[in-house]
């Protein structure tokens, strides 16, 4: 069987007025995963990153501390959905109930919790289908173009590749969802628990995938220092 081996990027800037680049911390963070598999003795035949920076960038900090590291490969559909397109589009129907929103939101270091809380509301109208807003991507038209780009890199695979996607949570949530047919909505009640540079592994055959682990972040836990493990 081949593996595909789905990273998520290390911490972002949360809070900051671009999110798309590594804090120090998730810089320390790729590093470590990218010690802990060649310590393993991993070896990838591709790796493949979406072509936000934050995902380029915990590639190549993952494979320079891997030995024989394929070219990374750039491919956009990899991305993660564009989450501040989704709350605007979503933002002004919930004013109605949660005034508040548009302040934490906003101030969203400083509102940790409750962003997390009004985030999981807008995901929950975006992903339910039920409220479609005009020009925005739809969850059924990103869970599409996951898959497309599943379905072209299994085309090009030999059967014992192994290959490495850095990408986002919001990815890793759309082939979870794809491979075990679990709702939306309760596929995203595991993304919130992705810790950055987690490593989720899907065995493939063929076509045919399977879920062999999720969210694996030995590679941190081993180092005792919970500092390490984080979650955007």
């Amino acid at each position: 069987m081949g593996s595909i081996y789905l990273i998520r990027h290390g911490q972002a800037s949360f809070g900051a007025d671009n999110y798309d680049v590594l804090s120090p911390l998730g810089v320390r963070q790729a590093e470590i995963l990218g010690e802990h598999l060649a310590g393993l003795g991993v070896r990838f035949d591709r790796c493949i990153s979406g072509d936000l920076k934050r995902q380029q960038d915990t590639g190549r900090a993952i494979m320079g501390r891997l030995a024989d590291s394929p070219e990374l490969e750039i491919d956009a559909a990899f991305n993660e959905f564009v989450a501040d397109e989704v709350i605007q589009a979503h933002l002004p129907d919930l004013l109605k109930d949660e005034p508040e929103a548009l302040h934490i939101l906003e101030n969203a270091a400083q509102h940790r919790a409750e962003f997390q809380r009004i985030f999981s509301i807008i995901i929950g109208r975006w992903v339910s289908g039920e409220h479609e807003k005009e020009g925005l991507q739809s969850w059924q038209s990103f869970l599409d173009r996951v898959e497309t780009a599943l379905r072209r890199l299994l085309a090009q695979a030999d059967k014992k590749d192994r290959i490495a996607i850095f990408t986002s949570g919001g990815t890793i949530t759309a082939v979870l969802q794809l491979i075990i047919g679990m709702p939306a909505i309760k596929a995203f009640e595991l993304n919130w628990q992705i810790v950055n540079t987690s490593l989720s592994l899907v065995k493939f055959r063929g076509d045919d995938l399977a879920l062999a682990s999720f969210n694996s972040h030995a590679h941190l836990e081993l180092l005792k220092k919970p500092d390490l493990i984080t979650y955007r």
